[in-house]
C-alpha cells in the first residue's frame, strides 16, 4: 500500500505543470473530445509506467542493496532539483490533422513521456518499492489525478494554479524521499 500512496502522490504532484499535462491542454483544445482523451492518456501511462517500472524492478535485482540505496537517494534528490524546471511543450510536439483523439493522445503522450520527470520517478520507485503492480498502479494514478482536470477543465485550471508552489512542493517530496532512503529510513531496500 506504501508503494501505491507514494508512487501516486510524488506523480501526481510532479505532473502538475510538466510538458504531459501541457500536451493535455493542447489536446483537449484542439480535438473537444475530452472521453477518448483520458482513456488515451490512461493506455499510454500504463504502457509507459509498466515498462519503467519493469527497468526499475531489473536494476534493483542486478545490483546490491548498498549500490542501489546510494543509486536511489542521489536519483531523488537530481529529481528534486530537475522538478524545479518548468517544462514547455515544444512546437514538434504537436498532433498531426487527421488522427482520431484518442490514438493521437496514446502517440504523443507515450512518446512525449519518454525520459520525463515522471518516467525517471517511476524507475526509481519501482526500484525502491520492488512492486511493478502497485508502483505502475500509483504512477498512473498520479497522471491520471493531474491530467485529467486538466482535459476537462482546460487552461483555466492551469491558470488557477500556482506552478511556483506545486513545483516546490514537488521538490521536497523528492528531497524527503531521497534523504530517507540515504538514511535507510521506512525499511531495508531489499524488502518486497
Amino acid at each position: 500500500m506504501e508503494a501505491l500512496l507514494t508512487s501516486t502522490v510524488v506523480v501526481a504532484i510532479a505532473e502538475i505543470g510538466d510538458k504531459t499535462q501541457l500536451l493535455a491542454l493542447m489536446l483537449a483544445a484542439r480535438f473537444r473530445k475530452p472521453v477518448p482523451i483520458i482513456l488515451g492518456i490512461l493506455v499510454a501511462t500504463l504502457a509507459n509506467h509498466a515498462l519503467a517500472a519493469a527497468l526499475g524492478a531489473a536494476v534493483a535485482a542486478w545490483v546490491g542493496p548498498e549500490i542501489m540505496r546510494w543509486v536511489l537517494g542521489l536519483s531523488f534528490l537530481a529529481m528534486a532539483a530537475w522538478v524545479m524546471i518548468p517544462d514547455k511543450v515544444d512546437d514538434d510536439e504537436g498532433v498531426k490533422g487527421g488522427a482520431s483523439a484518442f490514438v493521437a493522445t496514446v502517440v504523443a503522450f507515450f512518446l512525449v513521456e519518454m525520459g520525463d520527470k515522471t518516467q525517471i520517478a517511476t524507475v526509481a520507485l519501482a526500484a525502491r518499492f520492488h512492486s511493478l503492480m502497485w508502483v505502475t498502479a500509483g504512477t498512473t494514478l498520479g497522471m491520471m489525478a493531474a491530467n485529467v482536470p486538466a482535459v476537462l477543465l482546460g487552461e483555466v485550471a492551469a491558470k488557477k494554479i500556482p506552478l511556483r508552489v506545486v513545483h516546490a512542493v514537488a521538490a521536497a517530496l523528492f528531497a524527503i524521499l531521497g534523504v530517507l532512503v540515504l538514511l535507510q529510513v521506512g525499511g531495508e531496500l531489499t524488502s518486497g
